[in-house]
């Protein structure tokens, strides 16, 4: 099932490439508006001196009239040519009214000065930069409009709203689509990684289709590695097959002449009772044999030839019946749970009935006396076969490990068997793509089977024990 936009969303959000790719457009975008707001200070400190030197040097010249009447003169002549909203000229008697002048600037102290102007007998608005000073015995003031520094202003917020902003939202979208990338890449290896661990040794990476040469190289490394793993096992199965088969024809010959021993009616019936149990010892061996071939010829995948529709109803009926008696016997029941309708998949009858047999001979064998067994099967598009049991149940950590041929837990070793049913039981599973799972069921162990998922693969234990 895939997930929500929501989950997905959030997990691109909390993957190291997207979390990289956000601090570092954050990154970008604190060091680009401190050097911005650097610039635009001594930007602004450069205008504001040229303002400045600018009145200065306005000053120095009107300081150089020989008279006042001569400033005034200069400072009427002016008027005509200058621009009230860029430069300001006023001068007037100490305490008295202004004498020549484009505004009435009330500024009576020396020095530079920024003040905003009201209406005037000129209508100015606006900051000006003044400078004042007394000459010939008069008051001089001259003023430059400030609207240089306010378009300083606002061509850097311009700046940073149309170019700034826009670039770092640029590289945060391109972020965000390089980091989707290599989060898909690493979901992909991810994916990978965990069908190895579950045993699904052909996984593969595909490795031309990372999003970085490097995770594209983490790639190739894990193919390898895959691949060797997969060589190796392979090698160990063969081996215990090509064992298995090789010895369980000297076996059986060595049954058969036990056999033949045992027959000799003048046998002492100490040697008698030593050819019984060696007979016995030689049977489970060839039964186990019989088992790791079995398992073998399961793994290689030759019996889905003869897969035909099989009644999951019908045959779980017919096996609970078979083991009722068995169940009675120790003062145990074993409940039916049954749809009303046949649930039809596709499979190989006896190996299904074999692995029903091996159920509930394990519940049977591992549970105490008069204790329950469930059986139940659920119809739908992919039914499910439960079977339950009451007894001690399997630890957690085991769960995985009783699924290994030949393992055998510590409580179990005092009954008979070769570890090797369940081993079976998961074979069978995954030869029908019906993936095969074991849970506590407080009490007890619930195993659960998932018919007809195409193209899931049964978890297989990672180790092989023989």
């Amino acid at each position: 099932m895939q997930a929500d936009p929501a989950s997905r969303l959030k997990r691109l959000l909390n993957s190291s490439p997207m979390r990289q790719s956000l601090w570092l457009s954050l990154l970008f975008l604190l060091v680009s508006a401190i050097s911005l707001s650097v610039s635009y200070y001594v930007a602004r400190h450069s205008q504001e001196q040229a303002l400045q030197d600018s009145l200065i040097q306005d000053m120095i010249g009107y300081r150089a009239t020989p008279s006042a009447t001569a400033l005034v003169r200069l400072v009427q002549a002016e008027m005509s040519q200058t621009d009230a909203r860029r430069r300001l000229i006023s001068y007037r008697h100490l305490g008295g009214q202004v004498v020549a002048g484009n505004a009435a600037i009330t500024q009576q102290q020396e020095g530079f000065g920024l003040v905003v102007l009201g209406e005037n007998p000129t209508p100015v608005h606006g900051s000006f930069l003044l400078l004042s000073e007394r000459v010939h015995g008069g008051l001089l003031t001259i003023a430059l409009s400030a609207e240089p520094l306010h378009e300083l202003r606002e061509t850097f917020v311009g700046v940073f709203l149309f170019s700034l902003l826009p670039t770092v939202g640029i590289a945060l979208l391109g972020g965000m689509f390089l980091a989707r990338r290599s989060a898909c890449s690493l979901r992909a290896l991810d994916a990978v990684l965990s069908r190895l661990t579950s045993g699904d040794l052909g996984a593969r990476v595909q490795a031309e289709r990372m999003a970085q040469a490097d995770l594209g190289r983490i790639g190739s490394s894990i193919n390898r590695m895959a691949e060797a793993q997969e060589k190796s096992t392979a090698a160990l199965k063969q081996v215990s097959a090509d064992i298995a088969h090789d010895l369980k024809s000297p076996i059986q010959r060595v049954a058969v002449q036990l056999e033949h021993l045992r027959q000799i009616e003048a046998l002492p019936p100490q040697a008698q009772q030593i050819a019984d149990q060696a007979v016995a010892e030689t049977s489970s061996i060839v039964d186990t044999f019989q088992s790791l071939l079995q398992i073998a010829q399961l793994e290689g995948g030759s019996p889905r030839g003869r897969f035909a529709p099989v009644d999951l109803r019908a045959l779980v009926s017919t096996f609970v019946e078979i083991y009722e008696p068995v169940a009675e016997e120790e003062g145990r029941r074993l409940n039916l749970d049954l749809p009303g309708d046949p649930v039809t998949v596709p499979g190989d009858k006896a190996l299904l009935g074999q692995l029903l047999a091996n159920l509930i001979e394990n519940a049977l064998r591992h549970t105490p006396p008069g204790s329950d067994i469930s059986v139940s099967l659920t119809a739908g598009a992919s039914p499910i076969l439960t079977v339950r049991d009451f007894g001690p149940g399997i630890a957690k950590a085991e769960q995985t490990n009783v699924l290994r041929r030949l393992y055998r837990l510590e409580q179990s070793r005092t009954t008979p068997g070769s570890g090797l049913g369940l081993s079976l039981v998961q074979a069978i599973a995954e030869l029908h793509e019906a993936p095969l799972d074991l849970s506590n069921a407080d009490p007890g162990l619930r195993v659960t089977l998932e018919f007809g998922v195409p193209g899931v693969r049964v978890a297989k234990p990672s180790a092989l024990s023989i």
